[in-house]
């Protein structure tokens, strides 16, 4: 098994979060992995991604070049990085902010209104982890459960009181993700 993903939006929107988790939690549950962030100069509203790869064997490097699946979640980072998905592999976008899209025949495409159910939940910040649930119930590449347990350890300590507001989040994705 090897997962190359590439988690993409702007700053802010916890890009980086859900790359580390992923990351984390394939360590948790004894794959080798690896996590590599890009992002422009600017904290909030710039561009940012991150590229993680989680395998059963050795990682040769952390470059993802043709990533099995892509988790978009805005307009320019979908334009972007789409057409690098390698054939039968899988884009998961937020449909909450990205509405016309290119017809893809040989990818897998799942939108998720991210952006929608957050606030439904009473909280923006979460709509990274919806999206990360619907794309864990799509690949399998780590447990849901793993990531709540990575969470823990990423999040600081003063945040863990947002845990079971991402647990809600992340229940509401894989609803998405599992169809």
């Amino acid at each position: 098994m090897q997962e190359e993903i590439i988690f993409a939006g702007f700053g802010g929107q916890g890009v980086m979060l859900l790359g580390r988790l992923v990351t984390y939690a394939g360590m948790m549950e004894g794959a080798n992995v690896s996590w590599m962030p890009s992002y422009g100069p600017e904290m909030r509203g710039g561009t940012a991604n991150c590229q993680v790869v989680v395998s059963s064997k050795k990682v040769s490097s952390p470059l993802v070049t043709e990533p099995t699946s892509l988790v978009a979640l805005n307009k320019p980072s979908l334009d972007k990085f789409a057409p690098w998905v390698r054939r039968g592999g899988l884009i998961v976008y937020n449909s909450s902010l990205i509405e016309s899209l290119p017809v893809w025949d040989n990818v897998r495409v799942l939108a998720v209104p991210a952006n929608d159910i957050a606030n439904e939940l009473g909280d923006l910040r979460i709509a990274n982890m919806v999206a990360l649930g619907a794309y864990l119930a799509a690949t399998k590449v780590v447990a849901g459960d793993t990531v709540l347990d990575a969470l823990k350890k990423v999040l600081p300590e003063r945040h863990h009181g947002l845990i079971p507001l991402n647990r809600q989040a992340l229940a509401c994705g894989e609803a998405i993700g599992a169809q």
